[in-house]
């Protein structure tokens, strides 16, 4: 297995497809990488050689953030839109979708498993509940014992 900017990459994929493993590198970044270094991206990662990976790092380091470099930026632009405050910063700090999608139904991947608020609408149901909490508030509260009267 390749090892570029940390990452290991998977040795029998196309190298096109290889590169797509380091963070920030999707499919056109990966096509013009090869271009660029001049490697045959249908060649397989396993048989890069030494000069080949290192030109692919050159080309990482002085065009594209990539990796941990691209997630501090992410992060960073995140944490200024909270800390001025605008729109989309608060939608980050709700942890509720930020561009625009819909709240009232869906919008589960943001807003996390469901939590049911409101009353329970069996009539039946709402008696028992009633009675039980009743019974737990008796058997929580402490008997008190009466004082014997000083005279």
């Amino acid at each position: 297995m390749p090892r570029i900017l940390g990452v290991d990459i998977p040795a029998n994929k196309r190298v096109d497809i290889a590169l797509r493993y380091l963070y920030g590198i999707g499919p056109s970044r990966a096509r013009i990488i090869c271009q660029r270094t001049q490697i045959d991206p249908g060649l397989r990662a396993r048989d890069l050689t030494e000069s080949n990976i290192a030109a692919i790092v050159k080309v990482l380091q002085e065009s594209y953030p990539v990796e941990g470099d691209l997630r501090r930026q992410v992060a960073q632009n995140i944490r200024r839109l909270i800390a001025i405050g605008c729109y989309r910063g608060s939608r980050h700090r709700r942890g509720l979708p930020v561009r625009g999608q819909r709240t009232k139904t869906n919008a589960r991947t943001r807003k996390g498993v469901r939590k049911t608020v409101g009353a329970i609408r069996d009539k039946t149901t709402r008696r028992v509940e009633a009675s039980s909490r009743d019974e737990k508030t008796a058997a929580a509260a402490p008997k008190e014992k009466e004082a014997p009267a000083k005279e």
